[in-house]
């Protein structure tokens, strides 16, 4: 068996070690290209007998097993070696015996052998080993010269004890990506991508992988530094031994250049800190030709945070690193610079109190905006922007304030002229909020908006999102459907979410069915729901997502949005292969939704055959029940509401201002709703691509629930206040339309 086929035979993925770093000694399988540079090195006949010192994984020596008559192998660490064997085991690898003990001494008892590997780098005697040998045998290791570089080295007998020659170096294989491929947290698709991406953008392959998988940062270079035979530490590990004066030796630029930072040097070593696996040290060894140059690995974070305690240091600001307590990093860990910027702490406790303000006025959004001689904060509660007085920031501290924001969410602080978007988190009491962050450039700075999404406070269901009776018993009805399509249409904002959501919590909760979900972005955690991030940066798409789905087996696919043809054409392919398939679109009411998809390019047929209903809103403020009251109606508005005259009966409430609303007289939303279930008259109004006009006619008369209908209804349950219909209605919408069942004359 050749060594390619040796490779295509076992399944290198059943080697990758994922059990904890402290059971783990060194790497836990080797890189792809050393494996192949080796085995391309030795001659491996079928009837040799070989004995392997170190064989942790197995990955080496279940590759040599498929190549020769019989393979012993030596492993002194007893977790590895347990995991081998059951390895060895389940791929039937019957001519392996796998013995745990120290290498050192070989294994006389089952000598001669034509070839020994020593795997292992702390086996250094060879003589006891090549007793062992048959006489025309060899023995293989991994050495280090002069220079630090690892070679492979081959012994044989000769007349004189044993010759040693060298076979050459072997190549520096820590390859980022394909040991991400290993550890299955990306494929080889993705990996193509993110290496364009880095080409294109000039940045290390590292930064553009990590943003790509959903996985903590600092497992995922724990991971990478024991893949990568780099030594892992923390910051905490880092702080007492680092010099700030040998730092300070280096040029800056030349050292972020490289993703280096130089923490000390003895006579025979230096070591060095890097976020980048495959960092290359070469240009430092020229300046200290006579020292080994080791590296650790370290999060992204954490190498921010130390470069900027070691700049503090130097400009005296902290009088000593390695007093320097754990206490004393948390109050400047947000103070820290990247690249040449500094933060002051008092602005981080400003955001701090900022979002804190914002949580306890149930704030959706945070603005923050600057003007050519003032700065603007307005939170957006229950769907108004509120200015908040108390803020008075000066220019320059508005700008600290958006840097600040920036080295939370990992965003470059130098760049600003384009738009940045990145994410955070934080923690209030038992609530976690995830914090969406977009700065944008303006024409006197820039300016931030932070969306806050609570992660676990308790979803609504569709009894609590306040539906007419109707609409309720309608939306259960159609989960129940055993096919079709479901959209919940408007604008940004309106709930469309919630609504979707309040859905799939009933679902989640009865459990029959399988449930699969796109989103972009994953907004809330739901239960029982299985839920997938879109990912457009490595061309993971809506349309992508619904493919794969299918071949999932679910009963009820949830798509956050359709936005192209592909997507369309894809929801409404999975409804007819037996799917309830559920999705938004952004548009103004329950006909214009239709046209949307027209827009699209999706055929009427198709449309007609498989929608089951459309679902329209908008949210309304709620009034406060703790200080409702009856209300004089705005005449003005009952003009546009009744041309015909108001009913005798109508009547409407407001609010009065009280303690539990801090005076507003509302409080919260609701969400008003626009209902039409497809019945066979409109469906073959689709078919036909009636006009929009014309089609809302068929739906009029069909039993569509308008908009107006459901405000209508809050209104005069004391819900909503009158005043809100001429903010969420168009003014063509107000008066009841002539061919509705459900206007109100």
């Amino acid at each position: 068996m050749t060594v390619q086929q040796a490779i295509d035979a076992i399944p290198r993925q059943e080697f990758v070690e994922l059990s904890h770093h402290d059971n783990v000694h060194g790497h836990s399988i080797p890189p792809q290209k050393r494996v192949e540079q080796i085995l391309n090195s030795i001659e491996l006949k079928p009837n040799y007998r070989v004995l392997e010192i170190g064989t942790g994984s197995g990955y080496f020596t279940a590759l040599i097993s498929r190549m020769v008559d019989k393979v012993v192998a030596l492993e002194s660490c007893p977790s590895l070696a347990r995991a081998a064997k059951q390895r060895f085991k389940k791929l039937g690898l019957d001519n392996i015996t796998l013995k745990h003990r120290d290498g050192s001494l070989g294994c006389p008892e089952m000598s001669p052998f034509d070839l020994i590997i020593v795997s292992s780098p702390g086996v250094t005697a060879r003589k006891i080993l090549l007793s062992q040998l048959k006489r025309e045998g060899y023995l293989l290791a991994v050495e280090e010269d002069e220079f630090h570089t690892s070679l492979l080295v081959k012994y044989h007998a000769d007349d004189k004890g044993f010759k040693r020659v060298e076979l050459g170096p072997l190549e520096q294989c820590f390859d980022t990506g394909s040991i991400m491929m290993d550890l299955g947290m990306i494929d080889d698709f993705a990996l193509e991508k993110a290496k364009e991406r880095a080409r294109k953008e000039g940045k290390p392959l590292i930064d553009v992988l990590r943003k790509m998988v959903n996985v903590e940062e600092i497992d995922l270079y724990r991971n990478l530094a024991m893949q990568s035979e780099i030594e892992f530490r923390a910051l905490d590990e880092l702080i007492p031994i680092a010099d700030p004066e040998f730092f300070g030796s280096f040029s800056r630029s030349f050292l972020d250049l490289l993703h280096l930072i130089p923490l000390y040097r003895t006579d025979k070593n230096m070591l060095v800190a890097t976020y980048d696996p495959e960092v290359d040290t070469s240009d430092l060894q020229p300046l200290y030709s006579n020292l080994k140059i080791d590296k650790v690995l370290i999060t992204p974070l954490d190498f921010r945070r130390l470069w900027g305690l070691l700049e503090l240091c130097l400009q005296g600001e902290i009088k000593q690193l390695k007093n320097f307590s754990k206490a004393e990093q948390e109050n400047e860990e947000q103070r820290l610079t990247s690249k040449k910027s500094e933060v002051e702490a008092h602005l981080i406790a400003l955001l701090d109190a900022l979002l804190m303000d914002a949580v306890s006025e149930r704030a959706s959004d945070i603005h923050i905006e600057q003007y050519d001689k003032r700065m603007r904060i307005r939170f957006r509660i229950d769907g108004e922007l509120r200015d908040i007085e108390h803020y008075q920031l000066s220019p320059q501290e508005v700008r600290g304030l958006v840097n600040v924001i920036k080295i939370r969410s990992e965003l470059n602080i130098a760049e600003k002229r384009l738009p940045q978007g990145g994410r955070s988190r934080m923690q209030v009491g038992a609530v976690s909020y995830d914090l969406r962050i977009q700065v944008q450039p303006s024409l006197h700075g820039e300016s931030v908006v932070i969306r806050l999404l609570p992660q676990n406070e308790n979803l609504l269901g569709i009894d609590d999102l306040g539906l007419a009776p109707l609409i309720a018993s309608g939306y259960k009805r159609l989960l129940d459907n055993p096919a079709g399509l479901i959209l919940v249409v408007g604008p940004t904002g309106s709930g469309k979410s919630t609504t979707l959501y309040a859905g799939l919590k009933l679902l989640a909760n009865d459990g029959r069915r399988k449930v699969i979900t796109a989103e972009d972005p994953v907004e809330y955690s739901i239960p029982n729901i299985q839920q997938t991030q879109i990912r457009p940066e490595i061309d993971f798409h809506f349309s992508d997502a619904m493919r794969s789905f299918v071949r999932q087996d679910p009963d009820v696919i949830l798509v956050g949005e359709i936005r192209d043809n592909e997507t369309a054409v894809e929801a409404l392919r999975a409804s007819q292969t037996g799917h309830v398939v559920l999705s938004t679109l952004h548009c103004n009411d329950a006909t214009d939704a239709l046209q949307r998809l027209y827009d699209l390019n999706v055929h009427p047929n198709s449309i007609a055959s498989e929608l089951l209903a459309v679902i329209a809103q908008r949210l309304a403020k709620r009034i406060c029940p703790s200080c409702r009251q009856p209300a004089e109606p705005d005449p003005a508005i009952l003009k546009e509401l009744f041309p015909g005259g108001v009913p005798d009966n109508f009547r409407c409430f407001e609010g009065a201002g009280c303690t539990h609303c801090d005076g507003r007289g509302t409080k919260g939303r609701i969400g008003v709703m626009e209902y039409m279930q497809v019945n066979t008259d409109i469906r073959s109004a689709i078919s036909q691509q009636q006009p929009i006009l014309e089609l809302r006619e068929t739906a009029l008369d069909s039993g569509l629930i308008t908009m107006r209908d459901s405000a209508l209804d809050h209104v005069i349950q004391g819900v909503i206040p009158l005043s809100e219909l001429p903010r969420i209605l168009p003014a063509e919408r107000m008066a009841p339309e002539q061919r509705g069942h459900f206007g109100r004359q």
